[in-house]
């Protein structure tokens, strides 16, 4: 990296992944509500939103730009140390892996199942059972490609997180906080792999969504105040460069 790169490179990345996560957490805000696991229930609402494909799209769109500020900001870490070099590759390609997942996740959800719900909801008596078992099957395909996404992001966030912290001139307890929040997306992937979306696996979402503000913010302020011979700076003296990038 050079000095007329790596600064921009660096703001960009965190705005990128800032503006994305909002869009995601305002987006997700108007998806429809209810007990997810009470499926009965909660298709008798999916098939009465008159909004769920916009609001998928923009769920996609949201995940979309946030996982492109993952990618940016392995390009912008000067990732010297080995070490910090294969993580960081490896946390670009699970977050690749990620969007490739979410995009089959959201044609599974967004499509597909929204699909199966209107059937039902619209079918005969005589075909309501058969209905109401087709869209339970693709709510099952759901948990799965949900799972093994969550699981691809939050090796990402893990893998990236190491790499910021051997890498790049940024305080350690930020990084600590984008670990938490890749362990926080492993927990999700878990849950919803045994439980489907149950109030554990809401708990960990909200977990997910704070810890990534708290890391996306202190990344955008480090990203503005810091300069760039500051960010090229070697692993062994990131405690002390974040300390004064900080003050």
């Amino acid at each position: 990296m050079n000095n007329t790169t790596s600064r921009p490179s660096l703001r960009f990345s965190a705005t990128l992944l800032l503006v994305g996560q909002l869009l995601y957490i305002v987006v997700t805000q108007l998806h429809a509500d209810g007990d997810a696991n009470n499926h009965p229930a909660v298709f008798a609402e999916y098939a009465r939103s008159g909004i769920w494909t916009a609001v998928h799209l923009g769920q996609f769109a949201g995940m979309t730009i946030l996982l492109a500020g993952l990618l940016a900001l392995f390009f912008a870490l000067d990732a010297r140390p080995e070490g910090a070099s294969w993580a960081g590759r490896f946390g670009a390609a699970s977050a690749v892996a990620t969007l490739a997942l979410y995009g089959v996740l959201q044609a599974v959800d967004g499509v597909a199942l929204k699909h199966a719900v209107d059937a039902w909801a619209s079918a005969r008596d005589a075909e309501k059972a058969a209905r109401f078992a087709s869209a339970e099957a693709i709510r099952w395909l759901e948990w799965g490609v949900r799972s093994y996404q969550n699981v691809a992001l939050g090796c990402a966030l893990l893998l990236l997180a190491i790499a910021v912290l051997r890498a790049a001139r940024a305080p350690r307890p930020m990084a600590a906080v984008m670990g938490l929040s890749g362990l926080a997306y492993l927990a999700q992937g878990w849950v919803v792999g045994f439980q489907g979306f149950s109030r554990t696996e809401s708990v960990a979402i909200v977990l997910a969504f704070v810890l990534d503000l708290a890391w996306m913010v202190w990344l955008v302020v480090i990203a503005r105040r810091t300069h760039d011979e500051d960010l090229r700076r070697p692993a062994d003296e990131g405690g002390r460069a974040a300390d004064t990038a900080e003050s």
